[in-house]
């Protein structure tokens, strides 16, 4: 048979010729976007709290410096972003060369994924962990080890069992994922016993720490694991602009690690991977500290006001360091999420993480936390 009657028979699926890891990948679901909801139902009067966006919107700082970038589109943008890898070098008390850029810090966790895992090789990460952990494993070939979570009867339960994950390292393993605080459990991990979690890994073995939620999680002691990178050279630290500071839309992240592990990095990381206005908006964004400052403290009055709400609706809520809270609600959380879809709030149900009674609510403005409570007190009565 001929190439051409073989492609006119149908007779080869080419889905079949992709790398079998891909095949049977399940990719990341994004929270459902307020124009969605809005064709699917014709509700005009929209509330999302599914994706952990800055209710407060962008920092000015950051607004007034992307739109100073307009009149320049039609050129690339700086491909080694040379000012925000010196401003969070600054920031960070290390040098330029420890930073990686990335299109959000998802980014860089495909790219470290891309650099140290493949077939033969292992990662580990806890039960609950964020999406893109698994992903970004399996899509490399690499076999995941899968920590389970701490116990209900724990202080932190759904939190990460690091005496555990320590013991799942073996001679195949080159990253072990640790996001602290979690997405979308909430829960945290003292500095302290972090870093002695990081000191004990093999030097073989690249620890990642997904700081994420840090802006909003070092009041309750998570530490800031980038003071440690000159310590540990096998410790990548990731964060993104896209939660406290408000730029979720523009997707620019970084990590910081040693030379060796960002240059390493920076040979796979795709050209010009952050655009004009995200080097822009980041660099501004990191001087606006009195924006920082407010966003944190709306968040930590919202998380107190929401959880109190929750409890008296007879829920459980996970105690959270994000700008987030995990609701138990007892029952199939699937029916009461189409419920606050249909009254025109949107939140996240966490199923395909494995907890299918619960949701992730975004902490909102004190009306917009007053509204959900109010939606989700006439969906479940």
């Amino acid at each position: 048979m001929s190439a051409y009657e073989h492609k006119i028979t149908g007779s080869c699926d080419l889905l079949d010729e992709a790398i079998p890891a891909i095949q049977g990948l399940n990719p990341y679901v994004p929270g459902m976007p307020i124009s969605e909801l809005q064709r699917k139902y014709g509700v005009s009067d929209v509330l999302k709290l599914a994706s952990n966006e800055n209710p407060l919107g962008a920092s000015p700082a950051a607004l007034q410096a992307m739109a100073r970038e307009l009149d320049d589109l039609w050129l690339y943008p700086d491909g080694g972003g040379f000012a925000l890898r010196k401003a969070l070098a600054d920031l960070h008390g290390v040098e330029p060369a420890c930073i990686t850029l990335g299109n959000g810090s998802n980014d860089v966790l495909v790219m470290l994924a891309q650099a140290f895992l493949g077939p033969g090789r292992e990662a580990v990460f806890s039960q609950y962990c964020f999406a893109v952990y698994p992903i970004a494993t399996q899509a490399t070939g690499a076999t995941a080890r899968v920590v389970p979570a701490l116990p209900a009867d724990e202080s932190d339960a759904l939190g990460h069992d690091l005496d555990a994950m320590l013991e799942a390292i073996g001679p195949d393993t080159r990253v072990v994922f640790v996001a602290n605080p979690n997405n979308p459990t909430g829960t945290w991990v003292e500095a302290q016993r972090l870093e002695g979690f990081v000191a004990a890994v093999p030097d073989d073995v690249l620890v990642v720490v997904d700081e994420a939620y840090f802006e909003y999680a070092q009041r309750l002691g998570a530490g800031d694991a980038t003071r440690w990178i000159k310590r540990y050279p096998n410790l990548l630290v990731t964060r993104t602009f896209s939660k406290a500071y408000g730029l979720a839309g523009i997707r620019v992240g970084y990590a910081v690690s040693s030379p060796q592990v960002a240059g390493l990095l920076n040979r796979i990381r795709q050209p010009f991977n952050v655009n004009s206005l995200a080097l822009a908006g980041a660099e501004a964004a990191i001087t606006d500290t009195a924006f920082l400052e407010c966003s944190v403290l709306e968040n930590a009055s919202g998380v107190v006001q929401l959880g109190e709400g929750l409890a008296k609706l007879g829920l459980v809520v996970t105690p959270s360091a994000c700008n987030f809270l995990l609701a138990d609600l007892g029952q199939d959380a699937a029916p009461v999420n189409e419920d606050l879809l249909r009254a025109g709030v949107i939140v996240r149900p966490v199923a395909n993480y494995g907890l299918p009674d619960h949701l992730r609510i975004t902490v909102g403005t004190a009306e917009q936390n007053e509204r959900l409570l109010a939606a989700l007190a006439m969906v479940l009565n």
